[in-house]
């Protein structure tokens, strides 16, 4: 009787794990959001190194506008 439990607890086991993989366009759909948000990353920390308030406040500006399009692209899914 154990090991016939044992044998349906893998099963579903495994079943489970079969349906978390994802298809390769929604692997392409999170690098394309995880791209965007590295370069909203890289304006954000290019904000922060600003001389003036003028070109932090575009910089941010710019990194606001590029996650939203990060989330966009995740809502895509």
């Amino acid at each position: 009787m154990k090991k016939l439990s044992l044998v349906i607890v893998a099963a579903g086991l495994m079943a489970l794990a079969a349906c978390n993989k994802q298809t390769p366009a929604e692997n392409a759909v999170d690098n394309a959001a995880a791209a965007l948000e590295n370069q909203a990353d890289a304006l954000e920390n290019a904000a922060d190194a600003a001389t003036n308030e003028a070109t932090e406040s575009a910089l941010e500006n710019a990194a606001d506008a590029v996650e939203n399009k990060a989330d966009a692209v995740e809502d895509s899914k």
